[in-house]
C-alpha cells in the first residue's frame, strides 16, 4: 500500500528532525563555542540529507496512489495534509536548503558575539547575506505556492493566514494601542499615587529561580518527564514531543522577566507534549503553526500567568523558593506594570503587540527591497518612536539586533507573537462561556479543566485544518481582535 510506503517515509523523516532539533538546541545552550563551524557544516549535511529524502520524487507518486485507496479520514487528513507539506519543500534545491542553513547560522553565531558590544558594523554583513537570502527563498516559493512573496514564508509558519487579512487586524490594533498605551500609564500612576509600588529586594539567585520555575511548570501540567529546563540568550522552546527543550535567561536583580519566560515556554511545551502521539511523524501531527503555538505560550503567560487569580495560588510558593513576604496587593503592581521599552521579551501586554507589528511592518519592506539592511537603525528608530517614543538609535543592542529571528533567517515568523495573543484572549472568552469558574479553579491551582479544552479543542487538532479552521472550531468565530481589546481594558484602563 502507498499509504504505508508514505508512513515509513515519514518515520525516516522524523529520525533525521529529531536529530535536527536536539543538535539546534544544544548548539543555543551547551555548545563550545569553538564548536560553531563544524556543527553549521553537519546541520547543512543534515539538512540536505532531509531535504533529498523528503522531496524524492518517488513521494509524489506514492501520494497519488494513497489518494486512491480507500483511507480512514485520518488517513485522507494525513495524506492532504503531507501533499501540502511536500509541495512547500519542492519548492526550493536541496543546494539552497543546505546554503540557508549555513548562512543562518553562522549568522546567528556571529549576532551572540557581536549582540552584547551592540556591534551593528560587524553584524550587518552577516544579515544582509540572510536578507539575500530570504528575498530568493520568498521568489522561489512564492513562484511554486501562487502566493506573495511575503505570504509564502509566511506559509511556512502560519498555513493559512495571509497579510490580506492581518493587515487591518494589526491596523485596527496599532490605532487602539497607541491611544491606549497613554491611557494605561496614566491610570497605573493614578493606582501607583494611591499605594506606591513596593520595591522587590533584588537578591534571587538562579538555582532558586529555577527551583520555583519547575515548580510553576510541573504544577500547570508539564511532563518533566518528557522535557526539560535550561538557560540560552533567548528564551525558546525547542526540542521533540518526547523530549521538549525549554530555556530561559535569568537576572538576579529581578525574578517576574525569567519566571514569565518560563511561563510562556511552558505553554509551547504543553502543546508539543500533547498532540496526537500515533501521529507525531506525520505533519498533520504536527503542531499547526506558529500563531497557534504562540496562542499556548501567551495563554499561560498572559491569561493565566498575569491573572490575579494565579497569583492567589503561586504567591506562598514564590515566597518559599525566594525567601520573600509579600501580599498580592504588592506583587500585582509589579506582575501589571506598563512601561515603554525597547525589549521586546520583556514587554508588557499593553506594548508588547507594538513591537511585534514594527518588525512585521518592517520585515516585509526589507523583504520587498523598499529597506536595505544599512537602513534598518534609522527605519527602526523611526517606527519605534511612532509607536512608543523611544530611541534605539544609539543602541542596536536593544533595537534591531535583540531578537534571534532574523540573523536564523525567520522572516514571516513576526506576525505570530500578536495573532498568538488575539487567539489566546478568544479561546479564554470561550472558555468562560463554558467554565465560568475558571478563575476560582486557578486560584487553587487547579488547571486540569482548563488544560482539558485546550486539549480538546487545540492541541489534539495538531495540523489537521489551516489555522483559522482551527480557531473557528475552537471558539465559534473567526480571529475577532475585540476580545483582545476587552482584555486589556478590563485590566489595564479606567474602571
Amino acid at each position: 500500500m502507498s499509504f504505508a510506503k508514505l508512513d515509513a517515509h515519514c518515520r525516516a523523516l522524523g529520525a533525521l528532525d529529531h536529530a535536527l532539533a536536539i543538535l539546534g538546541t544544544d548548539e543555543a545552550t551547551h555548545m563550545a563555542p569553538g564548536g560553531g563551524e563544524s556543527r553549521a557544516e553537519a546541520m547543512a549535511s543534515l539538512s540536505g540529507m532531509y531535504h533529498r529524502q523528503a522531496t524524492d520524487k518517488n513521494v509524489a507518486d506514492w501520494i497519488a496512489a494513497a489518494k486512491a485507496e480507500t483511507l480512514s479520514s485520518e488517513q485522507q487528513i494525513a495524506v492532504g495534509e503531507f501533499e501540502r507539506s511536500y509541495i512547500n519543500m519542492t519548492c526550493l534545491p536541496t543546494d539552497f536548503i543546505e546554503r540557508k542553513m549555513r548562512t543562518s547560522m553562522r549568522s546567528e553565531q556571529l549576532w551572540r558575539k557581536a549582540r552584547p558590544k551592540g556591534d551593528w558594523a560587524a553584524f550587518q554583513p552577516a544579515l544582509e547575506a540572510v536578507v539575500a537570502m530570504m528575498r530568493e527563498e520568498a521568489a522561489m516559493r512564492a513562484e511554486v505556492l501562487e502566493l506573495a512573496p511575503y505570504d509564502a514564508l509566511m506559509e511556512q509558519f502560519d498555513p493559512g493566514n495571509r497579510t490580506a487579512a492581518i493587515d487591518p487586524v494589526f491596523a485596527e490594533l496599532k490605532a487602539f494601542l497607541v491611544e491606549f498605551v497613554p491611557e494605561a500609564l496614566a491610570v497605573q500612576q493614578e493606582r501607583l499615587q494611591t499605594r506606591p509600588l513596593k520595591p522587590l529586594s533584588g537578591d534571587y539567585p538562579v538555582e532558586r529561580q529555577k527551583a520555583l520555575g519547575l515548580a510553576m511548570m510541573q504544577a500547570i501540567g508539564f511532563d518533566m518527564n518528557h522535557g526539560s529546563l535550561s538557560v540560552s540568550d533567548h528564551p525558546f522552546c525547542g526540542g521533540v514531543p518526547s523530549d521538549v527543550r525549554m530555556t530561559t535567561r535569568y537576572r538576579t536583580d529581578e525574578f517576574l522577566p525569567a519566571l514569565m519566560g518560563i511561563l510562556h515556554e511552558t505553554g509551547h511545551g504543553l502543546y508539543e507534549q500533547n498532540l496526537p502521539k500515533d501521529w507525531t511523524h506525520w505533519p498533520s501531527g504536527k503542531a499547526r503553526g506558529m500563531s497557534i503555538h504562540e496562542s499556548q505560550s501567551l495563554f499561560v503567560e498572559k491569561q493565566i500567568g498575569r491573572n490575579p487569580a494565579f497569583w492567589h495560588f503561586a504567591l506562598p510558593q514564590v515566597d518559599a523558593h525566594l525567601k520573600e513576604s509579600w501580599t498580592i496587593e504588592d506583587l500585582l503592581p509589579h506582575v501589571h506594570q506598563v512601561r515603554r521599552g525597547k525589549i521586546r521579551v520583556d514587554a508588557d501586554e499593553v506594548t508588547y503587540p507594538l513591537h511585534v507589528i514594527l518588525r512585521y511592518e518592517l520585515e516585509q519592506d526589507l523583504l520587498s527591497g523598499r529597506v536595505e539592511v544599512k537602513d534598518v537603525p534609522d527605519a527602526w528608530d523611526a517606527k519605534m518612536q511612532e509607536s512608543l517614543g523611544i530611541s534605539t538609535i544609539d543602541d542596536p543592542q536593544n533595537g534591531p539586533m535583540q531578537d534571534v529571528h532574523w540573523p536564523s533567517g525567520s522572516f514571516g515568523y513576526f506576525p505570530s507573537y500578536t495573532l498568538g495573543a488575539l487567539m489566546a484572549a478568544q479561546q479564554w472568552a470561550a472558555i468562560q462561556k463554558t467554565n465560568p469558574d475558571v478563575d476560582a479553579q486557578i486560584a487553587a491551582g487547579d488547571f486540569e479543566l482548563l488544560n482539558a479544552w485546550r486539549r480538546d479543542n487545540i492541541w489534539a487538532k495538531a495540523s489537521t485544518a489551516s489555522t483559522p479552521e482551527i480557531l473557528k472550531q475552537a471558539t465559534g468565530e473567526e480571529l475577532n481582535p475585540a476580545y483582545f481589546i476587552a482584555h486589556l481594558r478590563a485590566r489595564y484602563g479606567k474602571q
